[in-house]
């Protein structure tokens, strides 16, 4: 103890409270006992206690040393506009955030994976039920045709239930046509020649039509149009490009001989 105290008068300075900043208290009275505890009342192997034990040491410190530093003048909050450096380094922080994103990325994938071997797992099994299924349907209708051809049962259901299958089949395919509509073809030949209805008679008359002389036109009508020769039709440029006869043609062999 002895030894303690001259070192404590060796390397202690006369330095101003402000200076130092040291506070030496007891723990602060507990609010529901109304008294102090004391370190003999704590004990050392109860976590709980013990910690309870600094917080209020810490405490009764506080509550000593604010009324000193507000008696001197000296800030104890911390301005709005203060700005300190983080303990770690922009690299390290974006080491960490690389490793944390690295991590997340692995999560996703694995709970992709086990997402896909689920239903991998559910695939197959569908469809090992599916073969089970109709490997089962086979056997029975191999036993039953074995049997009537034995003369054990003269029963023919095994033909009515493929029939029934079949044609649920092609009703299956004909609601998919149906859903998927009339192929090109079909789609041509409405566009060409319409979706059917009433032919018969669409080109007569009627009142309205008859009374309409809005597109007649008199030359056509008496064959005196551009190309016409008079009556018949005959003459003009057609007349003069007419090929001739057999026998006119074998006089002009005849007379370039």
């Amino acid at each position: 103890q002895d030894g303690l105290k001259q070192c404590l008068a060796e390397f202690r300075q006369q330095l101003a409270w402000v200076e130092r900043l040291d506070v030496t208290l007891g723990p602060v009275a507990d609010p529901v006992s109304q008294s102090a505890s004391t370190s003999d009342a704590v004990d050392p192997e109860n976590d709980f206690q013990r910690e309870m034990s600094f917080y209020r040491q810490a405490q009764a410190a506080v509550l000593e040393a604010l009324p000193r530093l507000r008696k001197l003048q000296v800030p104890t909050r911390r301005p709005d506009d203060y700005f300190a450096e983080m303990a770690k380094s922009d690299q390290q922080m974006q080491k960490i955030r690389q490793k944390l994103k690295s991590k997340q990325e692995a999560m996703e994938r694995s709970e992709k994976a086990k997402q896909l071997r689920a239903m991998r797992k559910y695939g197959k099994k569908v469809q090992v039920e599916v073969l089970q299924r109709r490997q089962k349907e086979k056997k029975n209708m191999l036993n039953a045709v074995k049997k009537y051809q034995k003369g054990l049962s003269d029963k023919l259901d095994f033909l009515d239930e493929e029939q029934t299958s079949s044609q649920g089949n092609k009703k299956g395919n004909a609601s998919q046509r149906t859903k998927k509509g009339p192929n090109a073809k079909r789609r041509y030949k409405n566009q060409k020649f319409g979706f059917g209805g009433k032919k018969k008679g669409s080109k007569w008359n009627t009142k309205e039509s008859f009374n309409d002389v809005s597109s007649f036109q008199s030359k056509v009508a008496h064959n005196k149009g551009p190309g016409k020769g008079g009556r018949g039709g005959k003459g003009g440029k057609k007349a003069l490009n007419k090929r001739p006869g057999k026998r006119a043609r074998q006089k002009m062999k005849n007379r370039a001989r």
